[in-house]
């Protein structure tokens, strides 16, 4: 089969006690399953984005540079207490030198002014550094998706339209994703109408935190020592599937029978994305 799938949305060990990906590994992975690209997606931060880019063009692997933000809900200047701790995720890809500096800029604004518990950043800083960026609905802590959870479809929709008119039609991606959740299964098909309502493309994503299956339980103690607690406590922050790992295109292929133009969709935002860091790498 030829390959028409790789995966956008993954986490590094720089996502700080959340990844267990090491970065060669990570392209490693990619070299074996056949994958002509790989994107890196930290949350909140670029940090490892050059080790990236460099171990990447020496594997030949095109790099697709990118970050998982911290949306603030009622902007990132608020900063008090329990509801501002709370934030939305948002996928961020860079098409190109001017995209890739603007999802720099976003991320020292993130840290400098609106750090509170997380990097975070808001609409209006996210509308002036727009330009050269692919962004994607996320996961289920996206701000459509939790629209949608709450049973909220005019206003996931309305998420959804703001984000495409921010970043261009073509730039905004509804982001599918299947870990075998029940939350994911219920909002699946109103997110696909959206998709279908707005004219925007899919890609389907399975948000990798560790590399293989067998990662999972190596992962969850990561997860216990960020949170400071027990793997034997039952009632904490975990991952409720072992499911987020680099899946093979096979793999992805049967998670999302009916809908291939999302895994179609995931080749044509590599192609999209030409960020050239060797020749100039301000």
């Amino acid at each position: 089969m030829p390959q028409n799938f790789v995966h956008l949305h993954n986490h590094t060990e720089y996502s700080l006690l959340d990844g267990a990906n090491r970065i060669p590994d990570l392209i490693n992975r990619a070299v074996e399953l056949g994958m002509p690209g790989m994107a890196i997606s930290d949350h909140g931060v670029m940090f490892g984005v050059m080790e990236f880019y460099m171990e990447a063009k020496k594997k030949g692997i095109k790099p697709i540079l990118g970050v998982e933000a911290y949306v603030a809900p009622r902007g990132m200047d608020k900063k008090e207490g329990r509801a501002d701790r709370e934030n939305f995720h948002l996928l961020l890809l860079a098409k190109d030198l001017e995209g890739y500096r603007n999802l720099c800029k976003l991320s020292s604004i993130a840290a400098l002014k609106g750090f509170y518990g997380k990097p975070r950043v808001d609409h209006d800083v996210l509308r002036a550094h727009s330009k050269g960026v692919i962004a994607t609905s996320a996961c289920l802590g996206s701000e459509v998706c939790q629209a949608l959870m709450k049973g909220e479809y005019d206003q996931a929709q309305y998420i959804a339209g703001m984000y495409a008119e921010m970043f261009g039609q073509e730039n905004f991606f509804i982001e599918l994703q299947d870990h075998g959740l029940k939350e994911q299964h219920d909002i699946f098909e109103p997110l696909c109408k959206i998709a279908r309502e707005l004219k925007l493309q899919t890609i389907a994503t399975n948000d990798a935190h560790y590399l293989c299956k067998g990662d999972s339980k190596a992962h969850d103690v990561l997860l216990c020592v960020q949170t400071g607690e027990l793997v034997a406590n039952t009632n904490r922050m975990k991952f409720e599937t072992d499911e987020f790992f680099i899946k093979t295109q096979d793999e992805m292929v049967a998670l999302f029978p009916e809908h291939p133009e999302a895994i179609e969709n995931t080749l044509r935002v590599m192609e999209m994305c030409n960020v050239e860091l060797d020749k100039s790498r301000a």
